[in-house]
């Protein structure tokens, strides 16, 4: 079965348990699969790179949902431009970062 993307609502923390979670944009809470082997320190250090990159990913989610506002109307709803969006950039990324597994 094929996994639609979810869409994060907030940006990554920690949790209670030391768990690296988001709220997607469905609602339901997502914790981010670390190597067990982790320690806090290296969880901090993750957690920093995130955060500089916050204002990035804010930006660009604004540029796509311009994007979307302007390709979107009575033919082409905001749902199917959206999937169109998030296909066309992990296709246009995936050769440069490809799956390891």
């Amino acid at each position: 079965m094929d996994e639609q993307p979810i869409t994060p609502h907030t940006g990554p923390r920690l949790d209670e348990q030391g768990n690296l979670t988001y709220v997607g944009d469905d609602g339901r809470r997502y914790v981010i699969g670390l190597p067990q082997e982790i320690d806090e320190a290296s969880v901090e250090r993750v957690m920093t790179t995130l955060r500089r990159g916050s204002a990035l990913f804010q930006e660009i989610e604004r540029l796509c949902h311009r994007w979307i506002d302007a390709v979107s109307g009575p033919e082409f709803d905001c749902r199917s431009a959206l999937v169109l969006l998030l296909t066309t950039m992990e296709t246009a990324l995936e050769e440069r970062y490809p799956d390891p597994g």
